[in-house]
């Protein structure tokens, strides 16, 4: 799902590293931000709004400001009439720059709150966006476990029960690091990134069936513990199934779709004496040998045909 954060939420505490003035006291925050992007309203005020994005954030920086002085009062109103016509979350005036009052009267009728940053248009830009796309990012939430393993992201599902926290808790134990057990909060970054983290309540803490809940950073410190890790391959734990076909050579390459993200997953069948924990490290160095452009499996298999394809040989000459 996407969320929508209201503007109060999204500034709630960074006032001050906005350099924030609230020029509409008295109107109501809640009017909700739908888009991660800001834009700059020149076009919108020039009387383009063809393609304007409604929910999100608008800019008035020195541009603009300088464009509206540049028109006749009648003009003003007209273009502030079509600005403000459209639906607009909030809008900022950078550089503290003075606002005609016109405007202000205008955003208070429409409910539009307006704010002055000391900052300079490029650097709001650069503020305001990080927080917009991680606040709007889209998010869902799964019942798993997460472990940094060699550096990858190694993302543990399967029933209830079947191992998934021992297996984490014993990869801690020789040396990679924990993230999340139990429930992970998944956000998609960009295109095609997944992060993983666990819920803050939670933080790194972990159910394990016989002992109980157990502070995985107060048992092997700080270093065993992440706040989070990008998700690059699941790994799916599920009893042996006699009647189940599982793919020996690795030649096949499952995946698994989440937040509209595609990712590898290996499925790995549970039988009595198998080390859980070494075929996950195995699992995470195969996965960098591939990103480096070496696929063990298939150049293995390219060796074996050239091995069986039949040798040519001349045919002798005894003229």
């Amino acid at each position: 799902m996407t969320d929508t954060v209201t503007v109060e939420r999204l500034l709630q505490g960074r006032e001050e590293l906005l350099g924030l003035e609230l020029l509409t006291p008295g109107l109501p925050l809640t009017r909700e931000v739908t888009e991660p992007d800001v834009s700059s309203a020149g076009l919108a005020l020039a009387g383009f709004s063809d393609r304007f994005r409604e929910g999100r954030l608008q800019i008035l920086g020195e541009t603009e400001m300088t464009y509206l002085e540049s028109l006749q009062p009648e003009g003003v109103e007209d273009r502030l009439k079509e600005l403000f016509s459209l639906e607009i979350p909030a809008i900022f005036v950078t550089k503290g720059m003075e606002v005609p009052e016109l405007l202000l009267q205008m955003a208070r009728e429409r409910g539009i709150p307006v704010f002055r940053s000391s900052l300079s248009t490029r650097d709001l830009f650069r503020k305001l966006k990080p927080y917009l796309e991680v606040a709007l990012a889209p998010s869902t939430n799964v019942h798993a476990s997460l472990a940094d393993v060699y550096g990858v992201g190694l993302l543990f599902v399967g029933r209830s029960g079947i191992g998934k926290s021992e297996c984490v808790l014993d990869l801690v134990e020789r040396g990679h690091r924990f993230v999340a057990d139990d429930l992970v909060l998944i956000t998609r970054r960009g295109n095609d990134i997944l992060i993983g983290r666990g819920h803050e309540l939670q933080q790194h803490h972990m159910e394990i069936r016989g002992i109980g809940i157990i502070d995985v950073q107060a048992l092997f410190g700080i270093q065993a513990v992440r706040q989070q890790k990008r998700i690059e391959v699941v790994v799916q734990l599920e009893e042996w199934d006699e009647s189940s076909q599982y793919d020996r050579p690795g030649l096949e390459r499952d995946e698994v779709t989440i937040l509209d993200v595609s990712l590898p997953k290996v499925t790995i069948p549970l039988v009595p004496g198998k080390n859980l924990t070494v075929l996950s490290e195995v699992v995470a160095m195969n996965h960098l040998l591939r990103y480096a452009g070496i696929d063990s499996a298939r150049e293995f298999d390219r060796r074996l045909k050239a091995r069986m394809r039949p040798a040519r040989s001349l045919e002798e000459d005894y003229e």
